[in-house]
């Protein structure tokens, strides 16, 4: 077991917060050792991997208080608060779902058959849909910027949408790295937009293949969302046989149908001869959980905000121990040290000339659960998201020793990476992509919520290119710590721990950060980016 390490008093966390670089008229500056004791505190045992809805999120958040108060912060609240309330839904299936097709005379219930699974995690957990018409509407994507659109002029209200799963390999998307289309959360939303009663993802798997089973395995598990937001009645998932009968008792061509739907040419198709009805019923769960949130007021524009983010939660723990007995999911690094982060980044702002706009530093709930928090404030957001000029987002710092390199999430987005490259150039380094495409971290940590709300967002990443020892030792060293660390018991501080590219990063962060609160410019979405069309509704509030 690890060793449990005593919880510091108010007096430790006052000196912690404060020190003498705070009361100092120059500038703070970041420190490694800060860095550590707040990962060291945020992550022992006694915080029991920080899970929303436990003793972990009171410990967690009245830490994070007593640090901004300490600094003598505003709190950035609703009404003059430090926290927001997030109110979450929890919804659990209950059995006897079902979803029947009707061909001429013939009923099959597809749920008892093993070859569908039918979910109402929306809501009030209940669905019923009955006799709706079938569509395939091949990858489900309408995205203008890339002359891209699977539904065409076909109307589905009201019916039950097939969509495949992913994205085309087409040019006009990004290649390795997936778009916000790839997202079954983008693809449900866009049905829904269209008016359809459920939306159902074809796996390209028989309905006898284990692999289909361990997806309805994985599909009955409790899934948890943010309260009040509007969606579909019911989402699924259909194996491959279904589909392919009702396509050839509908004469569409199915295995042409896919060729096409990956150039573009194909467009959504009513399934005739196939009506499908669905029953679906879930326990539902309030859980309360609170984004905590601190600021520096702007002297010249305080309306106009930029924020500086990073998730508290954890994963909590788990009954049965591991081989060294360790029940707890420490989250060391995930994300202990993007929160140690904000906070140093908060301390260092501080302790300067104020800013002309105002900076919130933002501590968001429940991200391991769906990055909920940071939905939940974009759709309760307590500054206007048309004047947010953007959101800076530190999930994991960089535990290595400097890096030339500075991988960000999602690059080719939006005018920050050029912001942020122009930066590091001056001291020699370069930006790149994660590295990782096949993990889709640009749609995994709470700048995302915030991109989809249209506001520009950046999330800095791990760098590999060590400045001694170049990649050859920077590369493995990486995958070890990804290897060993991420959302494991192993995820735990230690004092050895390197945060040399860590104050290194953060250098960059904070100059970047202070362009954006001491300028009148607004960073901006390229135009091939899926996002850009959601931030141009709002030009007008930022003349």
């Amino acid at each position: 077991m690890p060793v449990r390490m005593r919880l510091v008093g108010v007096a430790s966390l006052m000196a912690l917060a404060v020190g003498p670089a705070c009361a100092s008229a120059q500038q703070a500056t970041f420190e490694a050792d800060r860095l550590s004791e707040h990962v060291r505190i945020l992550s022992q045992d006694s915080f029991g991997g920080r899970r929303p809805a436990t003793d972990g999120e009171r410990l967690t958040l009245d830490y994070l208080q007593a640090q901004y108060e300490a600094m003598g912060m505003e709190p950035a609240g609703p009404d003059g608060q430090w926290r927001q309330p997030v109110t979450l839904t929890r919804y659990t299936p209950q059995p006897g779902a079902s979803l029947t097709a009707s061909i001429g005379q013939r009923t099959v219930d597809l749920v008892a058959a093993g070859a569908a699974t039918v979910r109402a995690a929306y809501g009030d957990g209940q669905a019923s849909v009955t006799n709706a018409p079938v569509v395939f509407a091949g990858y489900g994507i309408h995205a203008p910027e890339r002359d891209w659109d699977d539904y065409g002029d076909l109307d589905v209200s009201g019916a039950v949408v097939i969509v495949m799963m992913g994205e085309p390999a087409d040019t006009r998307f990004n290649g390795e790295f997936p778009t916000l289309y790839s997202l079954d959360l983008y693809k449900t939303e866009e049905a829904f937009r269209r008016g359809a009663a459920a939306v159902l993802f074809v796996l390209p798997i028989a309905s006898g293949d284990p692999a289909f089973g361990r997806a309805v395995t994985q599909s009955a598990l409790a899934s948890t969302t943010v309260v009040g937001v509007e969606n579909i009645e019911a989402t699924g998932y259909l194996a491959i046989d279904p589909l392919t009968e009702w396509a050839q008792g509908s004469g569409l061509d199915l295995e042409r149908a896919f060729a096409k739907a990956e150039n573009g040419t194909f467009r959504a198709s009513v399934l005739e001869g196939v009506r499908l009805s669905l029953n679906a019923v879930e326990t539902v769960e309030e859980i309360q959980t609170w984004n905590l949130m601190a600021r520096i007021p702007g002297t010249e524009r305080p309306e106009e905000t930029v924020i500086v983010s990073a998730h508290w939660d954890h994963v909590g723990s788990r009954d049965t121990p591991d081989s060294d007995g360790d029940t707890i999911y420490n989250g060391a690094w995930d994300n202990a040290s993007g929160t140690a982060g904000v906070l140093e980044m908060a301390r260092v702002l501080s302790s300067g000339p104020a800013p002309e706009r105002t900076i919130v530093f933002a501590h968001m709930a429940a991200e391991e659960m769906g990055l909920l928090g940071g939905y939940y404030y974009a759709e309760n957001p307590i500054y206007p998201l048309e004047t947010t000029v953007a959101d800076i987002n530190i999930d994991m710092l960089p535990l290595s020793p400097p890096t030339r390199d500075l991988p960000i999430f999602g690059l080719g987005q939006n005018s920050l990476e050029d912001d942020l490259a122009a930066l590091a150039a001056e001291e020699g380094r370069v930006i790149t992509d994660d590295g990782q495409p096949e993990q889709g971290f640009y749609y995994r940590s709470d700048h995302f919520p915030y991109a989809l709300a249209g506001v520009p967002s950046l999330m800095p990443w791990h760098g590999v290119d060590w400045d001694e020892g170049g990649r050859e030792a920077g590369e493995p060293a990486y995958r070890q710590q990804w290897t060993t660390r991420y959302h494991r018991r192993a995820d735990e501080w230690s004092a050895d721990l390197d945060w040399r590219s860590a104050v290194e990063n953060l250098e960059l962060l904070r100059r970047l950060a202070t362009d954006l609160a001491n300028s009148e410019r607004w960073p901006t979405w390229h135009e091939t980016s899926e996002f850009a069309a959601t931030r141009a509704a709002s030009d007008a509030a930022r003349r």
